[in-house]
């Protein structure tokens, strides 16, 4: 497995299909693992926070979510060979626990979409053995005996639906206690599977433009992210590039 330092990150140079092998080895290794996937915004995010940094860069697995990432690899001469997109990787992941056996544990959100995102899994796979569900609403107080019941509930995989970087220090401080062999944010997917709010078309997701399309969606809550944000990514790219 190649991984690439680029921007302040590593990034792991893996095809889809690639992923979910490297995934399957460890879930059946049941060493508790986090997994990342960095985009432009985590780039900025990870410059501005040491320990966001820290925890990404150790995470054994790190994918390409954006297509920014995959452009940028290719501008700055590594071999990037596909975007492993966060709601992609997590479809396969379900499909996969339904097909071996696996128990997925799904944490995020409200109660009603966390709730239906689980409903629609198990109409699409009968077979899928949930470990549990919570929405994503606590006291910090609480983190503690979350992480406890997600141990107790013999869970495979951890399917996390924070913002970031929420989600990245949750899960750097739980993991160990909650004992799960592979632990991933999923950001927003899950409102997107429940139909709370739309992915952008195909097109849109191969040709980079998705982050346009959730701007036109929330202009105002999107425009620091997207427009100040993707300015700043790029700066880094020509500096790098340059440097």
């Amino acid at each position: 497995m190649e991984r690439i330092k680029m921007l302040g990150s590593y990034v792991d140079g893996l095809t889809m299909a690639e992923t979910l092998i490297e995934i399957e080895k460890i879930i059946q290794n049941k060493i508790p693992t986090q997994h990342v996937v960095i985009n432009a915004s985590k780039i900025n995010l990870m410059a501005k926070d040491e320990e966001l940094r820290d925890i990404i860069n150790a995470c054994p697995l790190i994918n390409a979510d954006g297509q920014s990432i995959v452009m940028a690899g290719r501008i700055l001469g590594h071999d990037i060979p596909e975007r492993v997109a966060g709601i992609d990787l997590f479809t396969n992941l379900v499909a996969l626990c339904s097909k071996e056996g696996y128990k997925p544990y799904y944490f995020g959100a409200t109660q009603e979409v966390v709730e239906e995102v689980v409903a629609r899994h198990k109409q699409q796979y009968p077979e899928l053995d949930v470990a549990g569900y919570r929405n994503g609403y606590f006291e910090e107080s609480e983190s503690e005996q979350i992480a406890l019941d997600i141990r107790e509930s013999g869970a495979d995989i951890l399917f996390v639906a924070f913002s970031s970087p929420k989600k990245e220090f949750w899960i750097d401080r739980y993991l160990q206690v909650m004992n799960v062999p592979f632990a991933m944010g999923v950001g927003g997917s899950f409102d997107v599977i429940a139909g709370k709010t739309k992915r952008a078309p195909k097109w849109m997701q191969k040709s980079g433009l998705e982050w346009f399309y959730r701007l036109i969606q929330e202009p105002r809550r999107m425009f620091g992210r997207y427009i100040k944000g993707n300015t700043s990514f790029l700066i880094k790219v020509i500096k790098e590039r340059r440097g």
